[in-house]
């Protein structure tokens, strides 16, 4: 095909992407949160995995299921996360296909007492079909097409998957880890300031390199460029903040106050170098992470 020719086609294909990913962006973030145990490092991963997506768009002659194309990218980039954490899994998907039973799905009530991490305790391939078709509703014959296998490798790592993760839920303890003290202090101090709308304190706080993350929307770097970030909250009220965690580390609970019955809505995590504010991540705009996430008030 010649470049004039491919020029339509990449913009078709461009369109049709931007469309699909704001459509199934929470969904995706399902996925790569339990494939990574965290929706902290699932968002991460849905971000690399969007990232790739858009650099490989042009280079890809055919894509006939842009949906498929995306969960084999985020699969591929959850597993290689988890690997770069010193994981390792011993099984492969092929190796599964022997098993001619296949045990009764995870339900909706089931996977919502299933904390990310046991998700962890599975293989890759187990994890992948589970989630894929109890918690996606994926088909079988989709899950094949963006595993890369065959169906029967699939029934057999539902069936492992399915069993293994039900004795992980019978035997989870209730133990949520202790905050680590030192950043919580630090933390309480910030949410002092930020309720109190004292932004030119936490301005003081910024460390000269400090980045800057609005998930989904915007990222900056430098004390001067993510200075205007408290600006923006300047400008608006609907939020209230409070000291908790999420996933077991400090963290910032924003609510609503016009839902004061309502649980928190969405998160901001800090990170800290010497005393001085590091990283910020907001996801204001990623709240859907908020559905699959274990936090707690302090």
């Amino acid at each position: 095909m010649d470049q004039i020719n491919e020029r339509p086609a990449i913009a078709a294909a461009r369109a049709g992407f931007e469309k699909l990913v704001s459509e199934i962006r929470p969904e995706l973030h399902r996925y790569c949160a339990r494939m990574t145990g965290s929706v902290i490092d699932g968002e991460d991963v849905v971000q690399d995995t969007l990232a790739k997506a858009f650099y490989l768009l042009p280079q890809t002659q055919e894509i006939t299921n842009l949906r498929s194309w995306l969960f084999r990218i985020a699969h591929n980039k959850a597993i290689d996360y988890t690997r770069s954490y010193a994981r390792r899994f011993g099984e492969s998907l092929e190796a599964q296909h022997d098993l001619a039973a296949e045990a009764t799905p995870v339900d909706a009530r089931e996977t919502a007492k299933i904390g990310l991490s046991l998700f962890m305790r599975l293989t890759p391939a187990q994890r992948g079909a589970v989630i894929l078709k109890d918690v996606l509703g994926h088909s079988l014959s989709e899950i094949a097409e963006i595993l890369e296998t065959s169906i029967p490798a699939i029934k057999g790592a539902l069936s492992r998957g399915r069993t293994m993760l039900r004795r992980l839920g019978e035997s989870m303890g209730d133990e949520v880890p202790p905050l680590d003290r030192a950043e919580a202090r630090l933390l309480a101090s910030y949410v002092t300031h930020f309720a109190a709308r004292d932004f030119d304190s936490l301005r003081a706080l910024l460390a000269e390199d400090v980045r800057l993350d609005v998930v989904g929307v915007a990222r900056n770097r430098g004390a001067l460029q993510v200075g205007g970030y408290f600006h923006r909250y300047s400008g608006i009220i609907d939020w209230q903040v409070q000291l908790g965690s999420v996933e077991g580390r400090p963290a910032i609970l924003v609510s609503d106050p016009r839902q004061p019955s309502a649980p928190p809505c969405y998160f901001i995590l800090i990170d800290w170098a010497n005393g001085a504010v590091a990283r910020i991540r907001d996801y204001r705009y990623a709240r859907y992470v908020m559905t699959d996430a274990e936090f707690s008030l302090a």
